[in-house]
């Protein structure tokens, strides 16, 4: 019995050994060009309080960080020791607002999520409004549309902006919700066509004054805004009642079948690409826009992987452990001091491969206002 269960216990350090082998992380935390802006103005958000009565997943996440000391206190700084690969690195950054990223191939055998991120890509009344652009394209059937969305689809809105010369009206003269809408349509139409290949999006457009997010399949974006989580997109699953709505009204099915999806194929309702599921999938974004306030703390994208396992609550308490030091990993050979945004989104991906999701894992994490040890 004993030579049994140590037989076990061997497999299973393997199995686990072999999964963080497979991570593949791609970390940057650079200076942004964004700043926040006072007032408590802007829409209301709403979502759940990070540190309410959700005592199961506080423990679970106590439990991964190891963050009790041996008398039962809280310790002031949590470390993480889930090793990592070599290329890991993590940089420091004294910024207002800075960003980090990270994607994981997790437990899929291709890599079919990207990220792009692009500081300063549009700006308006000769650079004094700059905004800055963040995406997660989470790809299916193969990379193909997720790459092509990565490299197109923040230049086509700067074209289409350029095109319909709102430049010259400055930030008062965008209708980002039309201009999301088209700059969609126009990305779907450039991919190459594939009856098997499509791509979700969700593209994050952050200025001093305001936050664009536009939002197509089940990618998500959230805000942490003092101490809330409030999603800022809304997955589009095909059960979600009204997209079923709307896929049968235009002649197509959901089915059940290992999940709820598009005529029994596709697990999201929008995408790009997917020419061989139109009309019933829709490359259409909802499109949510947000005056910033001086208690906007940080903002999440993150592709299905995450949120597949990871609550919106839990990956913002997650986020300011990390953003205000208390937690850290040790690396192979790297120490990371400090915590940050890039600390944040690979610390999440960790997290994820730990609660079990088998997909492609790929966060970026933008924070908003000055790290401060005393935010939490």
């Amino acid at each position: 019995m004993n030579e049994v269960l140590s037989v076990i216990k061997t497999l299973n350090s393997r199995r686990r050994r072999l999964k963080i082998r497979r991570m593949r992380y791609t970390c940057q935390n650079s200076r942004s060009h964004v700043t926040s802006s006072g007032g408590d103005g802007g829409t209301e958000r709403k979502g759940g309080d990070l540190w309410g009565e959700d005592k199961k997943e506080e423990k679970k996440i106590e439990e991964f960080f190891g963050a009790k000391t041996k008398d039962g206190n809280e310790s002031k700084e949590e470390s993480l020791s889930l090793a990592s690969p070599r290329n890991d690195v993590v940089l420091e950054d004294d910024a207002v607002s800075s960003h980090g990223s990270a994607s994981v191939i997790g437990m899929r055998k291709e890599m079919e999520d990207t990220v792009k991120v692009d500081l300063g890509f549009l700006s308006f009344n000769g650079g004094e409004k700059k905004y800055d652009f963040y995406g997660v394209y989470d790809g299916h059937g193969g990379a193909l549309v997720a790459e092509a969305c990565k490299e197109r689809l923040h230049r086509v809105i700067v074209e289409e902006i350029m095109e319909r010369k709102l430049g010259k009206k400055g930030v008062s003269g965008v209708e980002w919700e039309k201009v999301m809408e088209d700059c969609f349509r126009r990305m779907d139409e450039e991919v190459v066509k594939n009856t098997m290949i499509g791509s979700t999006a969700v593209v994050a457009v952050v200025g001093k004054e305001e936050i664009v997010v536009a939002n197509c399949g089940d990618s998500r974006a959230v805000m942490c805004t003092r101490g809330v989580a409030s999603p800022l997109s809304v997955d589009h699953k095909p059960d979600r009642p009204d997209e079923l709505e709307r896929v049968e009204a235009a002649g197509g099915r959901v089915i059940n079948w290992n999940g709820h999806r598009v005529l029994g194929v596709l697990a999201t309702s929008r995408s790009i690409g997917d020419e061989y599921l139109k009309p019933f999938v829709s490359s259409k974004p909802e499109v949510t826009v947000i005056d910033r306030t001086e208690n906007d703390e940080f903002l999440i994208l993150a592709s299905d992987g995450l949120w597949d396992v990871i609550t919106n609550e839990s990956a913002c308490r997650v986020t300011k452990r990390c953003l205000s030091g208390r937690t850290r990993r040790r690396s192979q050979g790297v120490g990371s001091e400090g915590g940050g945004a890039a600390e944040a989104a690979a610390v999440l991906t960790e997290l994820a491969m730990a609660r079990g999701s088998r997909d492609n894992i790929s966060v970026i994490v933008v924070e908003l206002k000055k790290r401060s040890s005393s935010s939490c």
